[in-house]
């Protein structure tokens, strides 16, 4: 196995997730905090199958994939990608473990506040965590609660967030980043506060592949 060290803060494509615009609606930042939170307190698990585009700027289709994720808070996420390409990527609540078996590539990254910036790891943080960093805002659409986030600070991957909820079950998230590429995944087959066995959080770095070690 080897082992190679590397600096700055890598993007984590399968990550990425979403914002196509929503309306905000005039309610106060903190009432809207308020609300979210009261949706992702009860969340101790969640499971389900993804569909993920991936859409430029201009709105050109870049990538389309699937795939599944296991989450439990505090701290863990698994997110398989199953097609086009396999990915996976893991948190075990004190680093991050993305393994590319076409490069036979593992990246390694300890758990900070700019690892937590990327949405699916924001799920799996406290929900007092994310209302204290992030303007919330609240819309109704379709019957659907819609709360749409907004960094306070500029060290973030994305410039925004939007949350969808079906009664009070996350259906779906959509992202936009700096460059405008947006991102937007939906779920099915949920299961919500489910027993997840603990072994899939655990990440063992298949023999023979390169160890990438991200540092600051």
């Amino acid at each position: 196995m080897k082992v190679t060290a590397q600096k700055g803060y890598k993007h984590y494509a399968t990550l990425i997730t979403a914002v196509a615009g929503v309306m905000m609606a005039p309610m106060a930042w903190a009432d809207a905090a308020q609300m979210l939170t009261e949706r992702l307190d009860p969340l101790q698990t969640y499971h389900a199958d993804f569909e993920q585009l991936i859409l430029d700027s201009a709105g050109e289709r870049l990538q389309e994939a699937q795939g599944e994720m296991w989450l439990a808070r505090p701290g863990l996420l698994r997110w398989e990608v199953e097609a086009p390409y396999s990915q996976v990527v893991v948190s075990t609540g004190d680093e991050v473990y993305m393994y590319d078996p076409d490069l036979e590539q593992v990246t390694v990254q300890a758990v900070d506040q700019r690892v937590t910036h990327t949405p699916a790891l924001l799920l799996s943080g406290s929900s007092s965590e994310l209302t204290e960093n992030y303007e919330v805002f609240h819309n109704r659409e379709e019957g659907r609660d819609v709360f749409t986030l907004v960094p306070m600070g500029a060290d973030t991957l994305f410039e925004e967030l939007t949350m969808f909820f079906d009664d009070d079950t996350l259906t779906r998230l959509l992202m936009t980043d700096s460059t405008g590429q947006r991102t937007a995944i939906t779920f099915s087959d949920i299961d919500y506060n489910r027993h997840i066995d603990p072994e899939r959080f655990i990440f063992e770095v298949p023999d023979g592949v390169d160890v990438i070690r991200d540092t600051y």
